[in-house]
């Protein structure tokens, strides 16, 4: 094997972290002030990586000035539920046909 590389990257990292903790906040948002001091950095930082959420499309500025996740998360998570539970159905009806008295 050869040699592995730490390709981390801190803001990446902080954003990433800042997705899952604007789930649940998707009524009423969540003030630049709550986001900084969850994610503990000041409120610039905070403002940025909510602005960059923003460009992407998974986060949106209230007209309150709250920040909210955008439901282009939560439809793709739904996607893939739906996608699991297809699969399950193929699965229980081979199942099926695989534990049927047979010839």
């Amino acid at each position: 094997m050869g040699q592995k590389t730490d390709y981390t990257n801190a803001g990446q990292q902080r954003i990433l972290k800042l997705v899952v903790l604007l789930f649940g906040h998707e009524m009423h948002g969540a003030t630049l002030t709550d986001v900084a001091k969850w994610m503990g950095v000041k409120a610039p930082v905070a403002l940025r990586d909510l602005d960059n959420l923003q460009t992407a499309g998974l986060a949106e500025q209230t007209e309150t000035n709250r920040w909210r996740l955008t439901p282009r998360l939560p439809q793709k998570a739904l996607a893939m539920l739906e996608a699991m539970e297809r699969a399950q159905q193929r699965i229980s009806e081979t199942r099926q046909r695989y534990t049927r008295g047979g010839n």
